[in-house]
């Protein structure tokens, strides 16, 4: 059960609940793919036993670089939950150090939805919520935000 279910008022149901993108996931892939490649290079070429040394350091640096950033993205993935419930939009960050943002739907003025290129093709982008009074937040890396966006729109039309 996590933050968004445990701080729900009295007759408030959850409407719409998403996560980040799995595309924060592309660094961690990167450096694991960096290490096979040159764990690779060594077996297929034989090289000077210093070189092979090297390259198997250089290896194994890449390999723990790749282990420790996808087990902090994990926790950031985890972390990190965004809902819309018949009455709030609420944003829960963080594992430690939580960040949380909780307004009202008749707070809302608006929702913006920034996507690149990318965020387009492979359906990820930034949402900006903008409540009354100059709140507003970039929640970055959300998955479908386009779906957020339509979620918080129909449940303003009802109110």
């Amino acid at each position: 059960m996590g933050y968004i279910h445990k701080s729900l008022l009295d007759g408030e149901e959850i409407v719409y609940l998403t996560r980040r993108h799995k595309i924060i996931f592309v660094y961690p892939v990167i450096w694991l793919l960096l290490s096979a490649i040159l764990f690779g290079i060594k077996w297929v070429y034989v090289f000077k036993p210093e070189i092979n040394f090297a390259l198997a350091i250089f290896s194994g640096i890449f390999l723990a670089a790749a282990l420790i950033h996808a087990l902090v993205i994990w926790i950031h993935y985890l972390s990190a939950e965004f809902g819309i419930t018949n009455q709030r939009v609420i944003v829960k960050e963080g594992f430690l150090k939580r960040k949380t943002i909780e307004v009202f739907l008749t707070r809302v003025e608006s929702v913006q939805v920034d996507q690149s290129i990318w965020g387009r093709l492979l359906n990820f982008g930034t949402i900006i919520v903008s409540g009354t009074g100059g709140v507003s937040d970039p929640l970055s890396m959300i998955r479908a935000p386009l779906e957020f966006k339509k979620q918080v729109q129909q449940r303003l039309a009802g109110i």
